[in-house]
């Protein structure tokens, strides 16, 4: 007579369960132990080809638009995860620029050194990942005015210019290398792409060809930036004032 099988309780949704993976979530009742193979799977599945972040970034230079209704309509695995992809590559960013020191004019401050919105600017500028999402959420605000005919809802607006912001970080990225790299002052052209293909990816999305919604992609993003610097200015300015 076999030896009776261990019955337990699922770790996820509380079934009975025989063996090692539930019958009724499927869910694996003991994982791997984290050790060298994991961390380089890990790496691997960041930077598929197929799926990862390189195959975002192509995706999202060549075709904005219709991979980004996609990735909100429909599939929602074949690109990197927004918020993942947007914190990529401000860290990119960031690293490039503090590693090649090239002039960083994406957040410019300057004010009193003493003033309470020099201290936020200063850490809005050495935190770009919470910084872009910070200003999409305000670009966002914009863009649901100049496309309010639309059905998208603020959220989806918001994946939408996690993916976009994103690229325009490796943009600025790619300019200041070359900047540094062959000491020609191309890092101003480097933001002025970057912003015109915001404007061309926000335009895509919402309205392919149509010359209109390229411009207001283009006043959706500079009243976001405009707006964000307001609140930062503002909310420094009341702090002073109530110490």
């Amino acid at each position: 007579m076999s030896a009776q099988r261990k019955i337990g309780k699922c770790i996820q949704c509380d079934n009975e369960v025989i063996g090692q993976f539930c019958s009724n979530c499927g869910k694996a009742q003991s994982i791997k132990r984290i050790d060298g193979q994991y961390i380089l799977s890990e790496i691997r599945s960041v930077l598929n080809l197929e799926k990862g972040i390189f195959f975002t970034i192509k995706e999202l230079l060549l075709r904005p638009g219709i991979n980004i209704q996609k990735f909100i309509i429909e599939d929602r695995n074949r690109l990197v995860k927004p918020i993942v992809f947007i914190i990529i590559c401000s860290l990119v960013y960031t690293l490039m620029q503090q590693g090649l020191n090239f002039e960083d004019g994406y957040v410019n401050y300057s004010f009193s050194e003493e003033s309470t919105a020099t201290i936020i600017f200063r850490w809005l500028s050495n935190n770009y990942g919470y910084t872009n999402i910070l200003i999409a959420i305000f670009i966002a605000f914009w863009i649901k005015i100049f496309f309010r005919k639309h059905n998208y809802n603020f959220f989806e607006i918001l994946i939408l210019l996690c993916f976009v912001i994103g690229v325009a970080m490796l943009i600025f990225s790619f300019f200041g290398i070359i900047d540094r790299l062959i000491s020609l002052a191309i890092i101003d052209k480097g933001f002025l792409i970057g912003v015109l293909y915001i404007s061309w990816a926000i335009g895509r999305f919402f309205q392919k060809g149509k010359i209109g919604s390229y411009v207001k992609g283009f006043f959706s993003y500079m009243l976001g930036v405009l707006s964000f610097t307001l609140v930062v200015m503002a909310l420094g300015a009341m702090i002073d004032w109530i110490k």
